[in-house]
């Protein structure tokens, strides 16, 4: 896509102002360094985050969507509402992120005549996510819906962009959604600013200590990862444990506070709750891990953890396999396999040499796939946006 003499405009669309500042802003900046105007469109925000993305050099426009609804006629409002703006600011690209405005965002860009509507799905989520127990009749329903919406908007989309190569398989070509020609691509992770993870040896000198970055969620591994901390500590009583991340008391399958509160008692975790510093808490710890098996798209936290210089164990799932060679940065197990992850936390304190040199494999391969600036470059090569 050319740009034209006068300063092209974007439509970028969200949820969370925080999400779109934190996670979007080198690629705002991008954009705004190829001359265009950018339009930050948010449904959740306060002074604080729209004052940051503001200062970014983007326009901030507000819009009412509930992220977790199921309300058709609240959805199709916020659909009319959007179209409302892009009708108003006439933008040449309409870029979407997340389940939602994917599909409403992308349908109102293509009835108000948008030229360039491009879709992102940052993995597939809880709908797509299994259980050792199943899904439950309500997961099943917003499963099917957001399938059936997807059929309905897909088709409108001139790029669809994924982040590993497994679900498109798993959402397109299973459920059979027709897109246009040659709309799917994968991008591969989202990248970070390795500037603000830098690069830092673990001190051998130091207690082995392994660190769960993520909201306190079933399928993020929690449970796994307490239980491995339990047997793990029968063995090596003076190993330690950090767990970061905030409870999610409207999850059924989320830690309760009763539960949280035993545990710190019990003190086999150390809790550090939602921190702002989690790099600093990372570059402190010896072993990142994550036993998730949520639709991932491809973990933040984990590419975080890589740059930092951490060995990594997770899960040969969708997403999390993106992140690790087994045996060279780092271990994949299977999901829900306990045993597997005491297995290899023992291995590295049995093997302690092994975290700087598996570590700086992570290093490595965060500067080759990670870096916020490559993988911008190739979004935009994906977009057909010419320098």
């Amino acid at each position: 896509m050319k740009k034209n003499s006068i300063s092209p405009k974007v439509f970028v669309i969200g949820t969370t102002a925080s999400n779109l500042f934190l996670f979007r802003k080198d690629f705002i900046l991008s954009f705004i360094n190829k001359g265009y105007q950018v339009y930050a469109l948010v449904s959740e925000y306060d002074d604080y985050w729209i004052k940051k993305i503001q200062k970014l050099g983007a326009e901030v426009i507000t819009y009412q969507l509930s992220r977790s609804g199921l309300n058709p006629f609240k959805d199709l409002k916020s659909m009319v509402e959007l179209k409302r703006y892009i009708n108003q600011y006439n933008p040449d690209i309409v870029f979407s992120f997340f389940t939602k405005p994917v599909i409403y965002g992308s349908l109102a860009a293509r009835l108000s005549g948008v030229p360039n509507v491009i879709g992102m799905i940052e993995g597939l989520g809880s709908p797509f996510t299994e259980h050792p127990s199943g899904q439950t009749l309500k997961m099943k329903l917003i499963k099917f819906i957001q399938v059936s919406l997807y059929r309905i908007a897909f088709p409108f989309l001139d790029k669809i962009i994924f982040l590993n190569k497994d679900d498109p398989i798993d959402l397109v070509e299973k459920n059979k959604i027709f897109t246009t020609k040659d709309a799917v691509k994968v991008l591969g992770p989202i990248g970070l600013s390795l500037k603000d993870y830098p690069y830092k040896a673990w001190d051998d000198s130091k207690s082995v200590s392994f660190i769960f970055v993520a909201r306190l969620l079933a399928e993020k591994g929690i449970y796994e990862y307490l239980e491995a901390a339990k047997l793990v500590k029968l063995k090596y009583p003076k190993t330690i444990f950090k767990v970061i991340g905030g409870l999610d008391l409207e999850n059924p399958y989320g830690l309760s506070q009763s539960e949280l509160d035993k545990l710190i008692a019990s003190k086999l975790i150390e809790y550090l709750g939602y921190v702002n510093n989690v790099s600093e808490h990372i570059a402190d710890s010896a072993v990142f891990v994550l036993p998730s098996y949520y639709r991932e798209g491809v973990p933040r936290s984990t590419q975080e953890a890589m740059a930092i210089g951490r060995p990594v164990i997770t899960t040969d799932v969708p997403g999390c396999r993106d992140t690790v060679i087994d045996g060279v940065n780092g271990f994949l197990i299977p999901k829900w396999d306990v045993n597997a992850l005491v297995e290899k936390m023992c291995f590295f304190i049995e093997n302690p040499d092994q975290i700087n040199i598996m570590g700086k494999e992570s290093y490595k391969i965060a500067c080759e796939k990670f870096d916020v600036h490559k993988v911008n470059k190739k979004l935009f090569e994906i977009m057909e946006i010419e320098d």
